[in-house]
């Protein structure tokens, strides 16, 4: 068995949802038989990661630092195999500007929309464009910062004067905002394993209780939202929604297990969100939805993301 070195914390803005996320991966990987590690992603992580000398690192990280590259570029650096993707494709995954102009090239279903940075408000009027943008892709909009997740910073905008707000509100979290077709509709995930011939986990629903949409508080609080197998849809589009999500993980040369979120319309087409390189592992987290529907449990998933460990190539 390995000494697995398990990245948990960090201080991006999703640190207590990573903490919770790094237990229930080190009590599977205490189950599996393996000598855990865990490791707080602080400013001594280098040191630490130094002095504990693991055969591999277990990232358990979310958002900035866990799944943007950057703690992936040090473990390369330390030469340390690892899980999740490589720096590349966290990078790309990351931005949701990178990954939806890749999805488009590729042929993979995302909605329309358009971003700017603050450079472009301050200096060069893009707020002058905000009617336009909303004639384009009309009302309602979905505003959120580029590199954020768990819903940070997300703004549905419904009526005209609104937009404004919401792209500041964005720009809190970020220097880079999309700007998109809010597509209303079913919230569905698809866990990829991306093995040499990738496969996917059962699609799972969520269906948050009294929210507009699975925002933080629906995602991480529990009895705010329903996971579970969707109800009266067709196969056709459980393997559609398969064969994209395993298409847009591709596309951004994902590895290990990713999640891919997605909505199904109101007139059954499928629109791909965004892919997480480092899926959630809470209680109330999608792929253990997906992993216990397919009836492989928990353990299994740590595993299967264990020996697809590497350094990137």
């Amino acid at each position: 068995m390995s000494r697995v070195a398990v990245l948990k914390g960090g201080p991006s803005l999703e640190r207590e949802v990573s903490l919770r996320s790094g237990t229930n991966v080190e009590l599977a990987l205490a189950r599996l038989g393996h000598e855990v590690i865990p490791i707080e992603a602080d400013q001594h992580l280098v040191r630490t990661l130094r002095e504990a000398r693991p055969d591999v690192a277990f990232v358990a990280l979310h958002g900035r630092g866990g799944e943007d590259g950057t703690v992936q570029e040090i473990l390369e650096i330390l030469q340390i195999p690892y899980t999740g993707s490589g720096v590349l494709a966290s990078e790309r995954a990351m931005d949701k500007v990178v990954s939806k102009a890749l999805f488009r090239n590729a042929g993979v279903p995302a909605p329309p929309g358009y971003a700017f940075n603050k450079d472009a408000f301050s200096k060069m009027g893009a707020a002058d464009t905000l009617p336009e943008m909303q004639q384009k892709l009309g009302l309602p909009l979905c505003v959120k910062p580029a590199r954020q997740g768990s819903a940070f910073g997300i703004t549905m905008v419904r009526e005209p004067g609104d937009l404004g707000g919401a792209i500041l509100n964005a720009m809190g979290y970020d220097d880079r905002v999309l700007v998109e077709r809010f597509v209303p509709g079913r919230e569905l995930a698809v866990s990829v394993v991306m093995a040499p011939e990738p496969w996917a986990l059962p699609v799972i629903e969520a269906v948050p209780l009294g929210r507009d949409f699975y925002d933080f508080e629906a995602r991480y609080t529990p009895g705010e939202t329903e996971l579970r197998s969707p109800r009266d849809v067709d196969d056709d589009i459980i393997q559609e929604a398969a064969r994209v999500s395993i298409l847009a993980s591709r596309t951004l040369e994902c590895r290990g297990i990713t999640r891919v979120d997605l909505i199904l319309d109101d007139d059954n087409h499928l629109w791909v969100l965004e892919v997480n390189t480092i899926p959630g592992m809470t209680d109330t987290s999608l792929l253990p939805k997906a992993a216990e529907v397919a009836g492989i449990g928990f353990d299994r998933v740590v595993a299967d993301m264990l020996d697809l460990a590497a350094l990137d190539v």
